[in-house]
């Protein structure tokens, strides 16, 4: 896509670009907003008024809005096929280390598993039902979800040829081919290889984002409260950023013939010892 026009803009502690042929419309910019908005309100750890905050306060049944069907339903198939190491009840354990609300990034004491998901809490499709306060992180697909609602809002608009990119969650829509870089998780100046994106979504997790501490990174094993080491970047193009989000995470913990329930996707991932492995038939060039 031959874009003319960018809205570069901060949210969810991210930097947001927005590619479109002509500048977005004051209201449809606005919109844009409010919905990021809404769904930081709803899902963000980091914030007091946020329903997660409420959940996390106090047992109780909790009426979701309807876009947590299919977050919750892309984590179910997530935890299933990483035998519980993803999992949305990972707050409490992310906070032990240090990741809390107020960043402190200094660990409360030893690490600890995150709660199994069938003791913990029961999902209806509408109501969230806890048991026991829990806090909920759903940071392994929830950005490149919010990258989707924004890119709906988009469509519905009428627009037909953008981009939406939160850091490296991107949705390409309309012609021609977005030609992305794989930065190398070990040094940022240098790319692994370029991915070429149409029609779809790019979605990259590394183990050198949101570092801190001895080996304290943010990607945790939900069933150990520890943070992964074998894996240390992820690169996922899939139909929606949700998807590919989730399994950006997913492939850090299993291989990708284990995540078959969520449709077709292409991947690269690389490891801590150097190597890289890829689909066959991942749409790019791998320098490494």
């Amino acid at each position: 896509m031959a874009s003319s026009a960018a809205l570069d803009f901060e949210a969810i502690g991210t930097q947001w670009r927005i590619e479109t042929e002509a500048p977005l419309p004051e209201s449809l910019a606005a919109a844009v907003a409010d919905r990021i908005e809404a769904f930081d309100r709803t899902w963000s750890r980091f914030r007091d008024d946020s329903l997660v905050a409420r959940i996390a306060a106090s047992p109780g049944t909790w009426r979701l809005p309807a876009e947590a069907g299919p977050l919750f339903d892309v984590y179910r198939s997530l935890y299933e096929a990483t035998d519980g190491a993803v999992s949305p009840l990972v707050g409490r354990s992310l906070e032990r280390l240090g990741y809390d609300s107020a960043y402190s990034l200094r660990p409360s004491g030893a690490a600890a598993p995150a709660p199994a998901w069938d003791d913990a809490f029961a999902w209806d499709g509408e109501s969230l039902t806890t048991h026991a306060p829990v806090v909920l992180d759903v940071g392994a697909a929830g950005k490149g979800y919010l990258v989707d609602l924004v890119s709906t809002l988009l469509r519905d608009a009428g627009l037909t040829e953008f981009v939406v990119d939160a850091s490296g969650d991107i949705v390409h829509v309309g012609a021609g081919v977005t030609r992305v870089g794989l930065e190398h998780p070990l040094d940022p100046s240098k790319a692994i290889g370029i991915a070429r994106l149409a029609n779809g979504a790019l979605c990259a997790s590394a183990s050198n984002r949101r570092a801190w501490g001895n080996g304290l990174h943010h990607v945790v094993d939900a069933t150990t409260g520890l943070p992964t080491s074998s894996v240390i970047a992820t690169w996922v193009m899939a139909p929606t950023a949700l998807v590919a989000d989730g399994l950006a995470t997913g492939l850090f913990f299993a291989d990708a013939a284990s995540f078959s329930a969520l449709g077709r996707f292409d991947w690269v991932r690389m490891f801590s010892t150097g190597r890289v492995e890829h689909s066959a038939d991942f749409d790019g060039e791998l320098f490494a």
